[in-house]
């Protein structure tokens, strides 16, 4: 089965901004179900239902890990209900989180998605209509997100 990703960006206030739920377009099957939709995740139904929850469990560790590196990219920070979590903090303590269940490693991989989207979202910063912790609803960020992740993921 292709590996599915949940990503979200999460404001200071610990507020989602932005959600997307994907597969990876990289790793295809050969055979596939017959519901089976490019792009679209394979979670299952009660993960789904847990994604957001695990990706908030995880903002205390991202938090900790905020006072004691310096470093932008955090790497995979846990590992819960099967599912391997990376985080990333931006300069303003915006938090990046992907939640994926693969089982090779794809740290390279996310770690470029993050930077795109790290200079992607200091766009957003420059709009004058956006105010930080906001919800992007911009349908070109999330066409450009989606863009990023077929490159990467």
């Amino acid at each position: 089965m292709s590996n599915s990703y949940y990503f979200t960006i999460i404001g200071t206030k610990d507020n989602p901004l932005y959600e997307l739920e994907f597969s990876s377009f990289k790793n295809i099957p050969t055979t596939l179900p017959s519901n089976y939709i490019p792009g679209k995740s394979q979670f299952s139904q009660s993960t789904k239902e847990l994604l957001p929850f695990i990706a908030n469990s995880s903002l205390d560790i991202i938090e900790d890990l905020q006072f004691s590196t310096n470093l932008l990219n955090l790497g995979k920070i846990d590992q819960f209900y099967g599912l391997n979590i990376n985080g990333y903090i931006t300069q303003g303590s915006i938090k990046f989180i992907i939640c994926y269940d693969s089982t090779k490693d794809e740290s390279n991989s996310i770690k470029q998605f993050f930077q795109e989207i790290n200079e992607l979202y200091s766009k957003v910063l420059l709009n004058p209509f956006y105010n930080v912790n906001d919800a992007i609803i911009s349908p070109d960020f999330d066409l450009k997100v989606k863009q990023l992740a077929r490159k990467y993921l």
